[in-house]
């Protein structure tokens, strides 16, 4: 397999996390979004949406990490990154999306760059608009796991879930934009659990060989 990924990219970091866990190997394909390298011709062949991961795969190429990560969960198994039981798969997954539909996507690159050059907001109201959507998810979520008696060191059972895979590189980004974590103690045990196990230090951006 090859990924196509930036070091700093959340749904990088989200594939680079599953595909240690699972213990699969793969080749990095290094795109610069510091350089728009995502905006060339070239990479446009693979994903026209311009956009990180995409990987290849003797099947295929696959775009958008939550389709990835469900085929990756059916491809190998093993360890799984959602529950047996169909209601807790599906609470498993909302807690996922949390982050992948509602905090991810308004605070990634070309939203931002959007907000920066065509509405003219300067850094501070730039910053103050990921603050904003990031405290309110993490809000959200800190309650849900609170009020979850499954929860332990991870945010559901005994083992990582894809809600980990998840949260970790959304804990990263919100460290990188400055958000006062200490509202939200669960999120930040949970992270400094995750953060001792080699498949994610392995994954970390500050790990990766296109770190700048």
């Amino acid at each position: 397999m090859k990924l196509y990924g930036f070091f700093r990219s959340g749904t990088s970091h989200r594939l680079r996390i599953a595909l240690n866990l699972k213990q699969q190997s793969y080749e990095h394909a290094f795109i610069s979004l510091a350089k728009n390298q995502h905006h060339q011709a070239e990479f446009k062949q693979l994903n026209p949406q311009g956009l990180v991961p995409v990987i290849e795969t003797e099947q295929g190429i696959l775009t958008q990490s939550p389709a990835i990560l469900e085929w990756l969960e059916e491809e190998y198994p093993e360890p799984a990154l959602l529950p047996q039981n169909s209601f807790d798969k599906a609470y498993v997954r909302s807690l996922a999306a949390i982050v992948g539909c509602d905090i991810h996507p308004i605070n990634n690159k070309r939203i931002l760059e959007y907000l920066r050059h065509e509405l003219q907001q300067d850094e501070i109201q730039i910053m103050a608009w990921c603050t904003k959507w990031i405290s309110e998810g993490f809000a959200a979520l800190e309650t849900k796991l609170q009020a979850d008696t499954r929860r332990t060191q991870f945010c559901f059972g005994q083992t990582v879930s894809l809600a980990d895979v998840y949260l970790i590189p959304q804990v990263e980004s919100a460290k990188r934009f400055n958000v006062d974590l200490a509202p939200y103690p669960i999120i930040a045990s949970i992270y400094e659990h995750c953060m001792q196990l080699p498949a994610f230090q392995k994954a970390s951006p500050s790990q990766q060989a296109d770190a700048i």
